[in-house]
């Protein structure tokens, strides 16, 4: 997937919970985005501190239009969550293989954290095309809840949350096997371990959405690169961030 580039406009911003922010671009730029699961690249200043930029996920888009949602976690999710209302923004977008056409009838779409936002996209997409599907979303308390009501008002969507304030107790895997869920295949994005835990208990048509520091964000630098069993290494901005189950490496 070629690298697309474009001036974007923020045009809506707002704090969905604590250090967490919904921001909605404006710009021909959203036109290069071609499938779900797929990333966009933003230059946060016309200076050169920070240098690199940072992929964001992309929750939601259309020909003129990209939603990313994202958590204040360092220098350069503040200065984005700082930007405002009319500020333009210079993106990469286009990047990555997202999450690829599928026949199937019946399927689960797992969140987990900041692994969320990019899900939504998608479960639009498999309701569209009539494929049935459950949404499990997985948080550390109800605090950390966001985007539930999203989701529910497209499928049916069950909510785990590591100490039991909401929904079940545990992990987005407790759920999945506390209701044994019909699932000719799984997507999932969220905490490594999280997806790791998923491609050992269903090895089988899991399509896994990897999270990684990059460098350039197109496939030059080499730096996001991480080993899988179809060979030696695939670069998670360019050959991912969707990996299959069946190729993934589970450490420990």
């Amino acid at each position: 997937m070629n690298k697309y580039q474009g001036i974007m406009k923020i045009i809506s911003k707002k704090e969905l919970i604590k250090d967490v922010y919904e921001m909605v671009l404006e710009g021909q730029a959203a036109s290069f985005i071609t499938t779900p699961g797929q990333f966009i690249n933003i230059k946060l200043n016309d200076s050169m501190q920070p240098y690199l930029r940072r992929p964001m996920s992309i929750c939601d888009y259309d020909d003129n239009h990209i939603k990313i949602i994202f958590r204040i976690v360092g220098i350069g999710t503040k200065i984005l969550a700082d930007k405002k209302i009319g500020d333009t923004l210079d993106c990469l977008t286009g990047l990555g293989n997202g999450f690829r056409e599928t026949n199937y009838k019946d399927v689960v779409v797992v969140g987990g954290g900041l692994g969320v936002p990019p899900m939504y996209a998608l479960t639009k997409q498999l309701i569209n095309k009539n494929i049935n599907v459950h949404v499990v979303l997985g948080f550390n308390d109800q605090s950390s809840i966001f985007y539930q009501n999203e989701f529910e008002t497209l499928a049916p969507t069950y909510i785990a949350t590591m100490d039991g304030s909401v929904g079940t107790k545990g992990t987005v895997l407790d759920v999945i096997k506390q209701f044994d869920f019909v699932m000719d295949a799984y997507y999932a994005c969220g905490p490594e371990k999280m997806l790791e835990a998923l491609a050992l208990n269903y090895p089988d048509n899991g399509y896994l959405s990897y999270e990684a520091r990059m460098g350039c964000g197109f496939g030059a630098c080499m730096g996001c690169s991480i080993k899988v069993k179809s060979q030696p290494y695939k670069r998670i901005c360019k050959e991912g961030p969707v990996l299959l189950s069946s190729e993934v490496i589970i450490n420990g």
